[in-house]
Formats: C-alpha cells, sequence, structure tokens
C-alpha cells in the first residue's frame, strides 16, 4: 500500500482527506501540529505531533522512516481577517511550512506533492466565473502566502524536483452525512458553521457587511461539500501518478450564494429563524468569488455530488450531535 502524507491531517479537511486516500487504497500519514486538529477527528489514523515549522529533525525523521509516494499539503493557518491583522504570522508559518516539506521531499526523492490552494489568490476577481489563468491579486495576507507557495511550488517543478497539482478551492464547508464527523474550530470564522451554532443556541451572530457591489449587498462565494472537494485531491494525486503535467485547478460549484441566500437556506433546512446582525465590512473581503470549473470537470472527469442544501444538512446534523465538536464522545 502507497503511503501518502498528508500535512495538517487533524484538521477539518484534513480529515476528510484521510478518509478519501484509505478509501482510494492508500495508506495515509498525518503530520499536525495540533493547533487546531482533533485526536478524536483521525483516532483510527496514524499521527506524528510535528511543528512543520520548528521541528525539521523530526520531519526529516518522518521521511527517513518511511517511503513516501507523496504529500497532500493541507497545514497552514487559513483565517484571512486575521491575517490582515498579524501578516507576519501568516508569512512566517505558512511559507516555512512549505519550504520544510519540500526540503524533505527533495532530500528524499518524493515525486508528488498535491497542495491545497484558495481562491484566495485571485483577489476581487475581473470576471465572474474565475478561470484558472486569470490574473492573480490577493486582498489579503493569507490569500498572498497561498499565491507564493504556488510560485515555489512552479520553480520546484522546473528544477526537476516535483511533480505538482494546486487545488484552489473556495468555501469547503459541509460534514460527514451521517454527522459523525465535521468541522470545529476554536476560533470558528466560517459563516455555514457559525450561523447554524448560533441558530441552534438561539443566540445572535454578526455578519460582515451588507454594502458591497452584490445584488444584495453581501458577499457572494462558492461553497464545495468538504466531501467533493477531497475527492478532487485524490484525483489530482492520481493524475499525476499516472503522468499527469503539473497543473493548477478551480474547485467548487460554479455557482455563488450570497451570505443572505446562505442564512435563509440555513433556515429552510433546520426550521430556525437566525438571529442576524449585519456590521461592517472587513478588510479584504473580496464581493464575489465563483469558479469556473470547467477545466477540472473535463480533465478529471468530475462533478460535485453535493450542493448547499447537502452541505447545510450535513453541517447540521454535525453541529446538533457535536454542540461542543468534538469533545463530545
Amino acid at each position: 500500500m502507497q503511503k501518502i502524507l498528508v500535512t495538517g491531517g487533524a484538521g477539518y479537511i484534513g480529515s476528510f482527506m484521510v478518509r478519501e486516500l484509505r478509501k482510494k487504497g492508500f495508506e495515509p500519514v498525518i503530520i499536525e501540529d495540533m493547533s487546531s486538529g482533533h485526536d478524536e477527528a483521525v483516532k483510527d489514523f496514524e499521527l506524528h505531533k510535528i511543528n512543520l515549522v520548528d521541528d525539521k529533525e523530526k520531519l526529516d525523521q518522518l521521511f527517513s522512516e518511511n517511503s513516501f509516494l507523496g504529500v497532500i499539503h493541507m497545514a497552514g493557518f487559513i483565517q484571512m481577517g486575521e491575517s490582515y491583522k498579524n501578516p507576519i504570522k501568516y508569512f512566517e508559518n505558512n511559507l516555512r511550512c512549505a519550504q520544510n516539506v519540500l526540503g524533505a521531499m527533495e532530500k528524499y526523492k518524493v515525486p508528488y506533492f498535491i497542495f491545497s490552494s484558495s481562491a484566495g489568490v485571485y483577489g476581487n476577481p475581473i470576471n465572474t466565473p474565475i478561470k484558472e489563468d486569470d490574473p492573480k491579486n490577493p486582498e489579503n495576507p493569507y490569500g498572498e502566502t497561498k499565491l507564493m507557495i504556488e510560485k515555489m511550488l512552479s520553480w520546484c517543478h522546473k528544477a526537476g524536483i516535483i511533480k505538482f497539482m494546486s487545488i484552489r478551492y473556495f468555501n469547503a464547508a459541509g460534514a460527514a452525512l451521517d454527522g459523525s464527523v465535521g468541522e470545529d474550530h476554536l476560533d470558528e470564522s466560517h459563516l455555514i458553521p457559525n450561523v447554524i451554532k448560533k441558530a441552534i443556541r438561539a443566540e445572535e451572530i454578526e455578519i460582515f457587511g451588507d454594502d458591497y457591489d452584490t445584488h444584495d449587498g453581501t458577499n457572494i462565494r462558492d461553497y464545495i461539500h468538504v466531501l467533493d472537494l477531497v475527492e478532487t485531491h485524490s484525483l489530482a494525486l492520481e493524475k499525476l501518478i499516472g503522468g499527469a503535467k503539473s497543473d493548477f485547478y478551480n474547485a467548487g460549484i460554479g455557482k455563488g450564494y450570497s451570505n443572505k441566500e446562505v442564512v435563509e437556506m440555513i433556515k429552510n433546512v433546520t426550521g430556525i429563524l437566525p438571529k442576524i446582525k449585519y456590521g461592517s465590512r472587513r478588510e479584504g473581503d473580496a464581493n464575489e468569488l465563483v469558479a469556473s470549473i470547467d477545466k477540472i470537470k473535463k480533465d478529471f472527469n468530475w462533478s460535485p455530488k453535493y450542493g448547499l442544501k447537502e452541505i447545510i444538512e450535513s453541517a447540521y446534523l454535525w453541529h446538533k450531535t457535536h454542540p461542543s465538536g468534538y469533545n463530545v464522545k
């Protein structure tokens, strides 16, 4: 069985990624610093608690003791708003994590790298839906780190160190369909889990901005179910193994929903009327981010299986049955 290293594998998306890899017949191995990961989410998987920035010796030892076929890199800080306020934290962590992993891959001749990138590389797009070759103008340091890592990958590819695919995903959301695995961030910044959790507790939630240049004044985003998202990563890995060239792909559903439309869908699915207060905009928030997914559909023979309704149904089941996240057994 071929071993695949998943950095950040005990986090929200990573915990689904390792399940997808196992389903595809790979043997996932997890690196996680546990800053936002959960042991309970990956209790049946091999987990190594390593800080990718500071623990280069432990990282080297792990590579020396295993024969990895590839790496799926999901580790990194992800909060756009925080990155705007604390850019140094994001540049230091996200860039050094990637650099140290790539250095180990070069030393131990691990050929394949799948990168969890972001729609944040595009910034406020000039076209909607966004195509992979559209201009890259990040609006915040988080998106800038993703773009800088993509440039790292391109140079490493040109040097013959790795082959890679970068999956620029839009807004990942949802949970396992049976509610067994889901999103549990200590400081949650994402709309759907925040609205659902507050609605369950009958608490008010603030949404940032209702004066954007959109049809109802709120941000428009393309939401992809986490199960669809991790499938794009496993398909990318299989494509590289099969001889495909290094490339960049958007992953979304190709349709956008405004914040107000998301709240309405949550109300329809849960039967609860969320209490919403609209505040001021966040710095660095784009008006509208919707993916063109023509390229990934064609090259991967892939289409998303789930829409916004299924995302919210699964997320609601997770939060309803795990009101304190993974602290509930």
